[in-house]
């Protein structure tokens, strides 16, 4: 049982992180099939792909309950950026998620953008 007493979180330890290796998420995987950047937006449609999601799917769809970037999906996954464009493409395949590329002016060096993206992911964590 996790600190929050729910056996939900199996796949977690608080010391040693995430049990389930990044490619065993992705089944093997290393390229997404939809083109995304890291600061990609991306968000849920309101359709829901035919069968079960598995977990780590839920929950990136789970996230992209509004407007987000690849980059903070990422973040709140706990995953490298690779597994979760891997994760959220399988989503956009399924009409689960929309994807849509950054604004040309989002230019992902300016130091502007980048503390942008920092205060939003810490407001969230």
């Amino acid at each position: 049982m996790n600190k929050l007493g729910t056996d939900d979180e199996h796949w977690f330890d608080d010391a040693a992180g995430r049990l389930i290796r990044p490619y065993a998420v992705s089944n093997g995987r290393t390229e997404p099939t939809t083109r995304m950047e890291l600061l990609s937006m991306v968000m849920a449609t309101g359709r829901h792909p035919q069968g079960q999601l598995g977990p780590d799917h839920a929950q990136a769809l789970g996230l992209c309950g509004s407007v987000t970037t690849v980059a903070e999906v990422a973040a709140r996954l706990r995953l490298p950026a690779v597994v979760t464009k891997i994760l959220l493409s399988d989503l956009v395949d399924w009409g689960a998620v929309d994807a849509r590329s950054p604004d040309p002016m989002a230019n992902a060096s300016n130091p502007a953008v980048l503390e942008t993206i920092l205060n939003a992911l810490q407001r969230r964590l």
